[in-house]
């Protein structure tokens, strides 16, 4: 089961190599030689070990790239699930390998798996290993910024549970709801409770509702350590209200969602405004 803060499954953590193929061997170990005597001499590249780990799902997981192309061409089930429901994509995506994942979504993995009661989306694996690139590159690819996993909730959630910020810019930027719930708590409650002062500007300057409630009706501010700058910096913005001008870009960007940026990168304003819409 999954654990919040924490990936709900490892391979290395699971098993033994007894119970594996020397093609998963050879995949996880990055011996590319080895690799390719092997699937050359007949051996089969979708067995499976007891948790149902391929070894695709070794390669990625331990972003031997080499290794992914060479089971990828023979013929490896590229969205293949181990026993919690995990695909390659998301090992890859958790391990940070740009690589893996660019060689994965070429040969058709799924960017938008079907979530299980145990298994998060790939978007949500970049966020939890703080892998600001492999969430670039997965939004670009279509990812769901609003993909709903029973643990974390949103990959906005994670990044900001697991204090990721510059995955949680990332998200932002490309229209991530701010102030989505999960058990009532939005992501500003968790970056309260994490301290993470810069997560917090950047979440209330994307309009973050610092009044939001959880479940036991308290606020962002009542997460922070009691006294600390982060609960000085949320009080001050309890009393202290945004600007017209920064309102007023905050509701552009709710009206535009994932369009933002491409729409605002077209209109005919000042360069200055532009680039303050986009938030550089």
């Amino acid at each position: 089961m999954a654990v919040e803060g924490s990936r709900p499954y490892f391979f290395g953590d699971v098993g033994c190599w007894s119970e594996r193929t020397e093609v998963h061997k050879a995949a996880s170990l990055g011996h590319a030689s080895r690799l390719q005597q092997l699937i050359q001499g007949g051996a089969s590249v979708n067995m499976v070990a007891v948790d149902s780990i391929t070894p695709l799902h070794e390669a990625c997981t331990h972003g031997q790239a080499q290794c992914v192309r060479m089971l990828l061409d023979a013929g490896a089930q590229v969205d293949a699930r181990n026993v919690d429901g995990s695909t390659p994509l998301c090992d890859a995506c958790y391990a940070g390998s740009v690589e893996c994942v660019r060689l994965l979504l070429e040969h058709g993995a799924k960017v938008n798996p079907a979530l299980t009661s145990r298994s998060a989306s790939p978007l949500h694996e970049a966020c939890l290993g703080g892998n600001w690139a492999c969430v670039e590159l997965l939004i670009a690819m279509g990812g769901s910024l609003e993909a709903y996993d029973l643990y974390y909730g949103t990959p906005l959630h994670a990044a900001c549970a697991n204090q990721h910020t510059e995955c949680v810019k990332v998200l932002l930027n490309a229209g991530a709801k701010v102030n989505v719930a999960r058990l009532h708590e939005t992501p500003l409650h968790h970056a309260a409770r994490a301290s993470k002062l810069d997560m917090m500007e950047l979440l209330v300057q994307f309009g973050a509702n610092v009044f939001a409630r959880d479940k036991h009706d308290r606020r962002p501010s009542s997460h922070a350590p009691p006294g600390s700058a982060s609960q000085a910096c949320l009080h001050g913005y309890e009393t202290t209200p945004l600007t017209l001008q920064q309102l007023s870009r905050v509701t552009l960007r709710n009206l535009l969602g994932t369009r933002a940026l491409e729409v605002i990168g077209q209109l005919d304003i000042p360069k200055l405004l532009i680039s303050y819409l986009r938030y550089q």
